[in-house]
């Protein structure tokens, strides 16, 4: 429970302060369980806090609102209305000096550095995972290790980070630490830093749990979704999933599926390759998450200004099979989750070798599709027709509270119109606020 929420939203619906305050110190008792005494105290002093900050205003007290939250908009559902949102992040960020940019949308980030190039990415534990550390620091590694591997780069070292609220047990720092640290010494990929935090302070009530793991390698040889040419074909691993499907299992019943979730085939994969001789011959390679196939099919289609075309009967045999059971009788459409297979793209002639390879680290791939000249766009084959292959406004329901917020559809272009409005505020605050520093700079040096 956000105590801070709480008693914004109460005050603005002019709640007198004696009625919230007995209000927020019940709210306080059910969670910590503390004497009366204490929790009116405390819901006193978190009054007068947000009593305190009421009036602030300018650059760095408040923002423009986009008047949509970030569930209507599905933002960190790997739909529509995220891949707008990213891309929106990666106007304010702007063209910089990286030699992979976040506005190629790519896997992760990429400078180059004396003749090689030094690889950055991070990503966030599945927020349902909260109540299972191991698991959220387990998956959250495999995927940042992924995302630096599909880039073409070895990992050479893990960050990370862990905010736990504030009634949450320690332990839960222990066990998510334990879980990055099975991956990153499977591996040989040393944990060297990282931070530990209470989510909100002293504001929020509860035990949830979040936090995000990041890597650092260093390639020669970058295999970035740009790279994807007409002519190519794309080989898909296995893939029995992670962090999300161990969420869907766990929250739908199916918990047993979680076992086949643990496992290093995708980073075995990209380890055979790396050692192999063809290795210098693929042009990118990616994981299936952002929004399952769907996603990252159409993210790659954009990058490239290539259309891609997906051969469905191909690929549904590269789902683990106690995996796709499980989808199937969950009626959850494989192609809109992240199944954590390893997508290669390269030219036709290579495919063989390439899957020689991969095969003979005890990982199964097979060619899905190919590249061609054309529209920008990713198109499903099924049964020698063509369909249509974008992504929806969210990636596939995957748990039973997925399956109700689905339902509520927004009219998506007026949401963009607010989401694109204060894309464009913050930008413009950024270019006052670098403009007020300049000028200060300049000020010191004469």
């Amino acid at each position: 429970m956000d105590a801070e929420e709480f008693v914004r939203r109460r005050l603005a619906q002019k709640i007198p302060d004696s009625t919230l305050e007995q209000s927020l110190a019940d709210h306080i008792r059910s969670i910590k369980h503390s004497d009366p005494a204490y929790a009116q105290m405390l819901a006193r002093a978190m009054i007068d806090e947000v009593k305190n900050t009421s009036n602030l205003s300018g650059d760095f007290f408040s923002y423009e609102p986009a008047g949509v939250t970030m569930g209507e908009f599905g933002v960190g559902s790997r739909g529509k209305g995220d891949f707008f949102a990213h891309r929106q992040i990666a106007r304010i960020i702007g063209k910089t000096s990286a030699s992979v940019g976040v506005d190629e949308m790519d896997d992760a980030g990429a400078v180059e550095a004396e003749g090689k190039y030094i690889i950055c990415t991070v990503d966030g534990m599945h927020s349902r995972l909260s109540d299972y550390p191991f698991l959220a620091g387990f998956h959250v590694t495999r995927a940042t290790l992924r995302d630096v591997y599909v880039m073409g780069a070895r990992p050479i070292m893990l960050f990370s980070d862990i905010h736990v609220a504030d009634d949450g047990d320690v332990a839960k720092i222990f066990d998510y630490t334990a879980g990055i640290t099975t991956v990153g010494e499977a591996m040989d990929v040393p944990l060297v830093t990282g931070s530990t935090l209470r989510i909100g302070g002293d504001m929020v009530l509860g035990s949830r749990m979040t936090g995000c793991v990041g890597a650092v390698g260093v390639a020669q040889h970058l295999t970035a979704r740009k790279s994807t040419q007409p002519g190519d074909v794309l080989l898909m691993t296995e893939g029995a999933g992670g962090g999300t499907i161990a969420t869907a299992a766990i929250y739908s019943g199916f918990s047993e599926v979680v076992d086949y979730t643990i496992n290093l085939h995708f980073l075995d994969a990209c380890e055979m390759l790396m050692e192999s001789e063809v290795f210098s011959s693929i042009h990118a390679m990616t994981d299936v998450t952002n929004g399952g196939l769907r996603g990252d099919a159409f993210e790659m289609a954009q990058t490239a200004g290539c259309r891609i075309v997906i051969d469905e009967e191909a690929t549904r045999v590269l789902v683990e099979s106690h995996v796709r059971k499980m989808l199937e009788e969950l009626r959850i459409d494989y192609l809109g989750v992240s199944l954590d297979a390893l997508l290669v793209v390269a030219p036709q002639d290579t495919a063989e070798k390439i899957c020689r390879d991969v095969t003979s680290a005890g990982v199964l791939i097979r060619e899905i599709g190919s590249v061609e000249k054309g529209k920008p766009e990713a198109v499903l084959r099924v049964d020698g027709k063509e369909h249509d292959f974008t992504p929806r406004f969210r990636e596939s329901a995957y748990t039973p509270v997925k399956k109700v917020v689905d339902i509520q559809v927004n009219d998506f272009d007026r949401m963009k119109e607010g989401v694109l409005h204060a894309s464009e505020a913050a930008l413009k605050k950024r270019d006052r606020i670098l403009s007020r520093l300049r000028s200060r700079k300049n000020q010191y040096r004469k």
